[in-house]
């Protein structure tokens, strides 16, 4: 007997299984395999200017990815009469677990395909995230603890259930946090904790905030991200 629309639930979420394309852009040195940064955009970039940002954040030697969020949106021209641009996104509010398990999956897939083409060294592998991507890449490296080296996060935050969830653990990757005094979405009273924060599950723990800084990625910030990472391999 066919269901009539009378006896259907209205308020619940029916789901499909689809198979979606992500994309990422790839730096590698001559000599492989090499130390090898993945670095993940913020909310409405994309790939290629986080590739050029991460080529300026690593030593002589490394290589270095930018992957690119699943989720795309149209943005304003640049100037009246012009084309329209994209940007990208991680997640949102909807169902936010099915994007962290993309997430997840999409940098497990990712560092397996660079280390068997011999472009990355297990050994050393560097994750960093801006803005958006600063909570995920926490949630992956403290859900994972036995694949990264580091993770670097800049001008984000933490979980939201760092303190109540059971999934992570603690790790002997090492952490490296930059804040900006002046960032209007990260301001010093909600990070001031951070530190302290992330020393609860790992050892290696640097923060810096810069007084010059708002929400952005600044030359004295690649710098110490590239000191960073240099003196850990």
């Amino acid at each position: 007997m066919v269901a009539t629309n009378d006896s259907l639930e209205p308020h619940v979420d029916r789901t499909l299984t689809a198979q979606s394309k992500l994309y990422y852009d790839l730096f590698a040195p001559t000599e492989t395999p090499a130390p090898l940064l993945i670095a993940l955009h913020g909310y409405g970039s994309n790939k290629g200017w986080m590739l050029r940002a991460a080529r300026e954040c690593v030593p002589e030697g490394f290589a270095a990815a930018a992957l690119q969020g699943p989720h795309q949106h149209l943005k304003e021209p640049k100037e009246p009469g012009g084309p329209l641009r994209y940007g990208f996104g991680w997640l949102t509010n909807f169902h936010p677990e099915d994007s962290v398990a993309m997430h997840h999956r999409a940098l497990l897939d990712l560092i397996a395909a660079l280390i068997d083409e011999g472009i990355a060294d297990r050994r050393h592998l560097f994750l960093l995230g801006f803005s958006q991507t600063c909570a995920l890449n926490y949630r992956f490296a403290f859900t994972h603890t036995d694949i990264l080296r580091g993770v670097v996060g800049i001008c984000g935050g933490l979980p939201g259930d760092w303190q109540t969830s059971t999934t992570y653990q603690p790790t002997q990757a090492s952490v490296l946090h930059l804040a900006g005094a002046r960032d209007e979405f990260y301001p010093p009273a909600r990070v001031a904790d951070y530190e302290r924060s992330l020393r609860e599950r790992a050892r290696d723990v640097e923060f810096k905030s810069y007084d010059d800084a708002g929400h952005e990625l600044t030359d004295a910030m690649r710098a110490d991200v590239r000191a960073w990472l240099q003196a850990r391999v």
